[in-house]
């Protein structure tokens, strides 16, 4: 067939399936009459008129037009599929599982396919499997998607029957673990605990995500074990201390009390448009960025003798950082991810009201006064404060204890270097909440 008369019968069909969109089923007919009378075993020519079939309800005769397509053009999932929904309307099935297994030979991640290969399970009662296949269909929606109306109730059908099996399949794996859980209790089971429920569905697995520098083959927690860090309880034993010295520092400098994000105008802010420049996070700064800020760490003397002693990160120009972090009431720091693993940071509770919540990656607390916690602050977290008072705590850094010490001169002398290659042009900040 020649180019002319091979854009003569697309155009044709064309013509047709709009005709018949518009209502205008005469002249979709008359459209695909002419069509057929010139090529009668087109691919096209042939799935356009089983389709003109299949909505006449006949779906015998559309099954044998659709046949001899796929037999033409073997590679084309719209012929298949279209088979594949023909011969669900006469409810062969085995004949359907033939004609959708075509489809997603050809295109793995056909969602209609895999819709329709699920509900085709359910009908052959199998649902446990139609439940995974359900799973797969949803993992291959494009996020923010508008997908079509006709697909709305089958999605439906897709979520609650994913949900259903997955609570069934969680409740019968909770009943085998009884023992295995009552014989090992405490944090033994902690990792496989995080990866069965990944595998079912009830937390995901987070992992670091610097913005700057991410030192690869150091291990990952969301809160790392307290024990391994013994010189926190010092900290812990002067929170009252510590909570004193922050009030009288915020009343008696409350200039000294600046926005925790001040981006400069033209910069886009993404999730930190609502903070940007505003009270409702703000920090008293008594190290930032390597630099001790004398007129406020001299009224914190105990606090400024405890950080002392700390292993802080110490990377000129970038670290240690340590401040009093202010949440004011009903507000939010949304999710964010900090700037190099190669250090974690510490919270020391001070003021914290009812309401007031951490996350980090999959793992939600609540802060307790005087009751510190280490975590990795470039795996995603965020923290809210939903009472109707401030929230105050102690934010400082340390070392990622699995650095060597010369992983740590390297990183000191390197980092500065780049910063010093950039003669100041970018800035590198960091993100604790």
């Amino acid at each position: 067939m020649s180019a002319s008369d091979e854009a003569l019968i697309k155009g044709l069909v064309q013509q047709a399936e709009n005709a018949a969109a518009a209502g205008q089923r005469d002249e979709a007919q008359k459209l695909l009459a002419r069509a057929s009378s010139l090529a009668p075993e087109h691919p096209l020519v042939l799935n356009a008129c089983a389709i003109s079939l299949l909505q006449a309800r006949n779906a015998a005769g559309a099954r044998e037009l659709l046949e001899r397509a796929t037999a033409l053009e073997a590679g084309s999932p719209v012929l298949w599929m279209n088979l594949a929904t023909t011969l669900r309307a006469l409810d062969l099935r085995d004949e359907e599982e033939k004609a959708l297994q075509s489809v997603l030979k050809i295109e793995p991640r056909h969602l209609v396919a895999l819709l329709q290969k699920a509900e085709l399970l359910v009908r052959r009662g199998k649902i446990k499997a139609a439940a995974t296949v359900y799973h797969n269909a949803l993992q291959v929606l494009p996020p923010n998607a508008r997908l079509p109306s006709a697909l709305r109730e089958p999605l439906q059908r897709a979520f609650e029957a994913v949900r259903v099996n997955d609570q069934a399949l969680a409740d019968h794996v909770d009943r085998t673990l009884v023992d295995t859980r009552a014989n090992h209790q405490g944090s033994q089971l902690d990792r496989a605990e995080h990866g069965l429920a990944a595998m079912l569905g009830k937390r995901r697995i987070y992992h670091s995500q610097p913005t700057f520098l991410h030192v690869p083959k150091l291990p990952e927690f969301e809160f790392y074990a307290r024990e391994d860090f013994p010189w926190l309880t010092e900290f812990e034993a002067a929170t009252a201390e510590i909570r004193a010295e922050c009030e009288q520092a915020l009343r008696e400098d409350a200039a000294g009390v600046v926005p925790y994000i001040a981006y400069p105008d033209g910069v886009p802010l993404d999730q930190w448009a609502e903070l940007n420049r505003s009270r409702k996070w703000s920090a008293f700064f008594l190290w930032r960025d390597g630099v001790r800020i004398d007129a406020h760490t001299d009224r914190c003397p105990k606090t400024a003798a405890l950080l002392a002693k700390a292993p802080h990160s110490d990377v000129p120009g970038y670290a240690p950082t340590a401040f009093f972090s202010i949440l004011d009431r009903k507000s939010h720091i949304p999710p964010h991810s900090g700037v190099t693993n190669s250090r974690l940071i510490v919270h020391l509770p001070l003021v914290v009201p009812p309401q007031c919540r951490f996350r980090v990656g999959s793992e939600t607390r609540e802060w307790q006064p005087g009751k510190a916690w280490v975590f990795d602050d470039t795996i995603e977290h965020e923290a809210w404060n939903e009472s109707d008072l401030p929230r105050a705590i102690l934010i400082f850094d340390t070392w990622h204890p699995a650095l060597t010490l010369g992983e740590r001169e390297l990183i000191r002398t390197a980092v500065p270097a780049i910063k010093d290659y950039y003669r100041n042009e970018i800035s590198i900040t960091g993100s604790e909440s």
